[in-house]
């Protein structure tokens, strides 16, 4: 259960599910991705087309920071496979890390007080919890297409 609820957490900042809802193998583009995300968020969040507006601009400003965050993190852990790596290396590559889940953490809580000046906290919370389960349904069409492919291989 805590590792779905990080790896829940972890998608939900950081946006690297980039796979079709429907569960098929096709690959999404950055901007196919967003606008899925945008509809879906504005559907259950119902935001009206003015808060929608105003406020997407500046969500997507903090996705791509957070992003860029993350790809730093995993540049990090690819040079942690080499097998040269010291201890030294390991320790500084752990730090690194952390500092950018507390830099992503801290970007949040700025960004909050940026939503706040654009949407109700009530908004706010239920754009947060629409970008959770648009995050889910994600990954269960990811997991569907998975087991489309096996039972395929099974027959």
């Amino acid at each position: 259960m805590r590792k779905l609820i990080a790896w829940v957490v972890l998608l939900c900042g950081f946006m690297p599910v980039l796979w079709a809802a429907d569960g098929c193998d096709q690959h999404l583009s950055r901007e196919e991705f967003r606008a899925k995300q945008k509809a879906f968020i504005i559907e259950q969040a119902g935001l009206s087309k003015k808060e929608a507006a105003k406020f997407f601009p500046v969500y997507f400003e903090l996705q791509d920071k957070k992003k860029k965050l993350n790809d730093e993190s995993w540049d990090l852990m690819r040079k942690g496979k080499d097998d040269k790596t010291t201890e030294a290396q390991y320790a500084e590559i752990n730090d690194k890390v952390a500092n950018n889940r507390i830099a992503a953490d801290q970007l949040d809580k700025t960004y909050l007080g940026k939503f706040k000046k654009i949407l109700s906290s009530k908004k706010i919370f239920l754009v947060q919890r629409a970008e959770m389960r648009f995050h889910r349904e994600m990954i269960k069409g990811m997991n569907r297409g998975k087991d489309k492919g096996n039972d395929s291989k099974k027959k």
